[in-house]
């Protein structure tokens, strides 16, 4: 997703690593937001925290696609074991 593109107002889906256990993530909507700290820069909002928009966030347009990406990498890196590393939050 190219972040230049985003304007306040949008939603996205981010993959999230638990930082404890690598092998599992969450899928969470966020929203784009005006930064609350930086007047004029945008912010990703989600997990009730502000974050600087950057590339360094793995950020999809919908749910869907999300869910591919998160399939393509987590099924292919972890199908040797017999767990389901997905862990869904959608609210």
């Amino acid at each position: 997703m190219n972040i230049s593109e985003l304007h306040s107002g949008d939603n996205v889906f981010v993959i999230q690593r638990n930082p404890h256990t690598q092998s599992v993530a969450h899928i969470q909507e966020a929203h784009i937001v005006e930064n609350p700290y930086s007047p004029g820069q945008l912010a990703l909002f989600f997990r009730e925290e502000y974050y600087p928009l950057s590339d360094e966030f793995a950020m999809y347009a919908s749910y869907e696609e999300a869910e591919q990406a998160y399939d393509a990498f987590f099924n292919s890196h972890y199908s040797h074991t017999s767990e389901d590393p997905i862990q869904e939050a959608y609210e």
